[in-house]
């Protein structure tokens, strides 16, 4: 059977039980809970250049625990958020060890790994539903809203400061799919930036809106997790972002504080 693909996991739905996908998300936890979720047989992420504590392989770890293969390729070899350029050129970085009991190996072709995983059994079980958060807080005198995922940003949250734990890559490539509203600002994880510099995409494609926009770096903030990305180091920033003051090498949490 060919391998599913998807840019992002939250498009997962019931449609994708028993499938083998190739998904452009990072590799982190909560991607392995929602692929789990979903019935998913075998899965294949980006690794986000893996990161702080590890966590853009997090995901594959959680699975293995159920028995479900999975595995990552480089960030370095394909765009993350591109499932096609994935199943085209990328090169695996890690494997669970049920993928890697199906012959499952760092350096091969994704293409070859999903044929591979094609032989892989239904999960022994579906991990418990480890729902991603959204919630606000007080930082410098202003609300911020902080989300583990872009895809839980609204149309209300419209010139407002918001944090995320996603990468700062495109879904499909698509400049469309920056971000649901115009925010003020937005922070993301430069999923160790990547091929074609695909980690900073988003950055690019909001600038002409005039949204602010700045990535921190995988090293210093967990994928995934918008708390940690308030901790981060900016990697990079967008033109709109450079003019309010946030430069590259700086704390994300003080910058913000300082903002008026």
């Amino acid at each position: 059977m060919t391998a599913l693909l998807l840019d992002s996991i939250t498009e997962a739905d019931a449609a994708v039980g028993g499938r083998v996908l190739i998904c452009g998300s990072h590799g982190g936890r909560i991607a392995g809970h929602l692929a789990s979720g979903a019935a998913v047989r075998a899965a294949i992420f980006s690794d986000a250049g893996g990161g702080l504590h590890g966590a853009g392989f997090a995901g594959i770890r959680a699975v293995d625990a159920v028995g479900m293969a999975a595995a990552t390729v480089a960030a370095a070899s394909a765009r993350i958020g591109d499932a096609e350029d994935m199943a085209a050129r990328g090169v695996i970085s890690a494997t669970n060890r049920t993928a890697a009991a199906l012959g499952v190996a760092p350096g091969m072709s994704c293409a070859e790994a999903a044929a591979l995983l094609d032989a892989a059994g239904e999960p022994e079980a579906v991990l418990a539903r480890l729902p991603e958060t959204r919630r606000e807080r007080r930082l410098g005198g202003r609300s911020v809203v902080l989300a583990d995922s872009v895809s839980l940003v609204r149309r209300e949250d419209r010139g407002r400061v918001v944090v995320t734990g996603s990468h700062g890559g495109l879904i499909g490539g698509d400049p469309r799919r920056g971000l649901a509203a115009d925010v003020a600002f937005a922070a993301f994880n430069d999923a160790a930036i990547g091929i074609a510099g695909a980690g900073l995409a988003r950055l690019r494609a909001l600038e002409p809106l005039g949204v602010a926009a700045v990535a921190v770096s995988h090293a210093s903030a967990r994928i995934g997790e918008a708390d940690s990305t308030l901790d981060g180091v900016i990697t990079a920033a967008n033109l709109p972002a450079r003019r309010r003051g946030f430069e590259v090498g700086a704390r994300l949490r003080p910058a913000l504080e300082a903002l008026r």
